[in-house]
């Protein structure tokens, strides 16, 4: 009987643990594409070499799959899914969010799933998982992680409730209700063995969720563990923030995903400030675990260790990619590291098991002159080496210099704002900064076996101006309830003048002309991309806010009951939603007035970085703007949104660049060795696989960030 009961248990042992073996085999031979960022470490290199810096002037397309859903649901016309191959078969989603299967060498599509939703957001990716003949996909649209049956199709009924889990389970008893505050995630969760890992994207500001890491069982869909990025009482960490904070304050979330040692059973990631952004007076004290490199037990949830990049984040700079693990080689031993990168462009390499820094790091004083009822940190962490992707503060000699009017014209700007410090507390008077939309971003960066890091990266500096609470309800006082309610709801990202700032933030000039009263009245309940749901309007203020945008009307408010509190003070002044005494007034890039950079180029850039010394290997800017070049300007780089994929033939694919092109760069010189002029933009990360023989280069060409629609998926081979 032990000996028969043995036997069953290494049967379970083996049948439980065959994803993670057939994910340790495609590492080896490179034929399946089967995670996000490649494998579970988010490395984002694979071993094939049939395409090589020889041949690769060959490349021809193979084969083009459309996914636009024809935007009847939502209006959205942008795909952002890195998408993942197993076993000759490529998984990936629309821009509506269906979830599809192609056949990986020819595009022919095999089947495709239609989740009944409303809620449609940024999808960068989906998970598989196989045991045996059970083989699922796992991915989010709105609010629910979704379980697909992969070889069917078919919804996974079985999976939590019929086929779906909340991820607004496992953040109750934060004092106030939750369920329908704005969650999804817009990064795949990463998985462990029989455990799925989630992060979150949430609001920004007052009514923002907590950013909790949940685990599900992804068998069952089961909530298995809750780890609390903002403390309750007796956990570590309470102790920097004010008492009881975790009952009204939001954020420090997961939103750019998260890897995973399998030999350890470890799940790294990198958390986002907390709410709101820009202004922290209820949240004196450093704030753990905001803006740091976690390090957790997948299978409990239980604390490894931590690194803290900002205490006290001001300024929005979360860690907007996966940790990418690698190995490198220091004192001739190999260790492995945790790569983090964060907008603010400074690169955190740390040990594997202890979450110590491999190169120096310096504790500097820092301003602490912030707005009334502020907190700034009074110290922050400086890494040495790597030094930072980017400048870290815009002088006058930065200013650009791609003709004299342009440098007039930023030039009076600058002279305006203050720029003393690159920990500058945000202020009234205006602030330049960098770190919003920049160094990287959520396409992630890729590693070879020589321990060299490939990073591509934005230089876009913003101007950041403040709006004290009861200046804001001064201004509102004579306006239309629409026009109130887009002051405070909108205003803050699109501008007072609806024009947005070009490619991160749309604009609502005539909006409704491009949208129906029906999308735009989903999208305000929804969510859409980076734009949060806003659950807490009602049914009037939305129909109110509607009108305002359609024609622009100014009507003196009415006062009566009906609109005098409700039209006026759409968020509660109770503890929750949270109601900061600032908010951001002025949020936009720093620009001439031709909407390019208000620095000098490069303003986008590909940099190769030899983690096993901490010193770059090259520089080349990324992307172009073709009318710049025809003048002369050398190549200026463009801002980025995608990542790269290395190969073992030493090529580096990437697309991501405004100029809607995929090139080919050779990762010894940074040399372009080719180059394809997509139909769209293609802001999605790239990635390559091997079918019968044969190696292919996809990626989604999603278009949007501001530029035309897309809507394909696209496979380039050898001729």
């Amino acid at each position: 009987m032990t000996f028969r009961f043995f036997i069953i248990g290494l049967l379970i042992l083996a049948s439980c643990n065959s994803a993670d073996q057939k994910d340790a085999s495609d590492l080896e031979t490179g034929k399946d594409y089967p995670a996000y960022g490649g494998n579970k470490a988010n490395n984002r290199y694979s071993p094939l070499t049939q395409i090589n810096s020889e041949n690769v002037k060959d490349l021809q397309v193979a084969w083009t799959y459309f996914a636009n859903d024809t935007t009847k649901k939502s209006g959205r016309r942008e795909i952002q899914c890195q998408p993942i191959v197993v076993d000759g078969i490529l998984y990936g989603t629309s821009a509506e969010l269906n979830l599809f299967a192609l056949n990986a060498a020819t595009g022919e599509q095999l089947w495709k799933f239609e989740p009944i939703s409303d809620k449609i957001h940024s999808n960068r990716g989906v998970m598989y998982w196989e045991n045996g003949d059970d083989k699922r996909i796992l991915y989010t649209v709105g609010s629910f992680l979704f379980a697909v049956n992969a070889v069917t199709g078919e919804l996974i009924t079985t999976f939590g409730d019929q086929g779906k889990t909340d991820l607004h389970e496992g953040l109750e008893g934060v004092g106030h209700e939750t369920k329908d505050l704005h969650v999804t995630s817009t990064s795949p969760g990463v998985i462990y063995e029989n455990t799925v890992v989630m992060g979150s994207s949430l609001s920004e500001g007052g009514d923002a969720a907590p950013g909790y890491i949940r685990a599900f069982d992804v068998i069952t869909g089961k909530l298995k563990w809750v780890f609390h990025t903002i403390p309750q009482p007796g956990e570590p960490g309470y102790e920097t923030w004010p008492q009881d904070a975790y009952k009204k304050i939001g954020g420090v979330n997961c939103w750019g995903g998260l890897s995973v040692d399998e030999k350890r059973g470890v799940v790294y990631f990198g958390t986002g400030s907390p709410s709101s952004d820009f202004y922290g007076g209820a949240r004196e004290g450093a704030n753990l675990y905001a803006n740091c490199i976690v390090a957790l037990e997948a299978e409990t949830g239980k604390l490894k260790w931590y690194s803290q990049a900002i205490r006290h984040d001001l300024w929005d700079r979360d860690f907007p990619i996966p940790p990418n693990l690698t190995t490198i080689t220091q004192n001739g031993k190999r260790r492995d590291v945790v790569v983090q990168v964060g907008k603010d462009g400074y690169i955190h390499v740390l040990d594997r098991d202890t979450g110590e820094s491999i190169f120096p790091v310096e504790e500097r004083p820092v301003p602490t002159n912030g707005l009334p009822g502020e907190h700034p940190y009074p110290t922050q962490k400086f890494v040495l080496k790597p030094k930072p992707l980017m400048k870290q503060l815009v002088t006058e000699d930065d200013l650009t210099d791609i003709s004299p009017e342009a440098n007039a014209f930023v030039k009076q700007r600058f002279q305006e704002l203050k720029t003393a410090h690159q920990y500058q507390p945000p202020s009234e008077k205006g602030t330049l900064l960098y770190g919003y939309s920049g160094g990287a971003e959520w396409g992630g960066n890729a590693t070879d076996l020589d321990g060299v890091l490939y990073q591509n990266s934005n230089h876009v500096p913003w101007e950041l101006t403040m709006i004290s609470k009861k200046e804001r309800d001064e201004e509102l006082a004579s306006l239309s309830p629409g026009n109130i309610l887009y002051l405070k709801n909108c205003a803050p990202c699109h501008g007072k003048d609806r024009i947005g700032n070009s490619t991160v933030i749309p604009s609502l000039v005539d909006v409704g002309k491009r949208r129906t009263e029906s999308e735009m009245n989903n999208i305000m309940k929804s969510g859409n991309g980076r734009m949060p749901a806003f659950p807490y309007l009602s049914d009037d203020h939305r129909k109110a806010l509607i009108g305002y945008l359609k024609n622009n009307e100014i009507i003196p408010p009415k006062r009566d009951n009906e609109h005098s509190t409700k039209a006026s003070e759409p968020i509660s002044n109770a503890e929750f939603p949270y109601v900061p005494d600032y908010f951001m007034q002025v949020w936009q890039r720093f620009t001439d007035q031709n909407g390019y950079m208000g620095i000098k180029p490069p303003w986008g850039t590909l940099d190769a970085i030899d983690l096993n010394t901490g010193e770059y290997l090259w520089t080349i800017p990324l992307g172009e703007f073709p009318e710049l070049t025809k003048k002369g300007i050398p190549i200026t780089g463009t801002e980025t949104y995608g990542g790269p994929v290395v190969t073992g033939s030493g090529l580096i694919f990437i697309a991501s660049t405004r100029d809607e092109r995929i090139r080919a760069i050779d990762k010894k010189s940074g040399k372009v060795v080719w180059e394809y002029q997509l139909p769209a933009g293609g802001f999605s990360t790239v990635i390559t696989y091997e079918v019968e023989g044969k190696q292919y280069v996809a990626l989604a060409v999603g278009g949007g960030r501001g530029a035309k629609p897309g809507g394909w998926y696209m496979a380039f081979a050898l001729k």
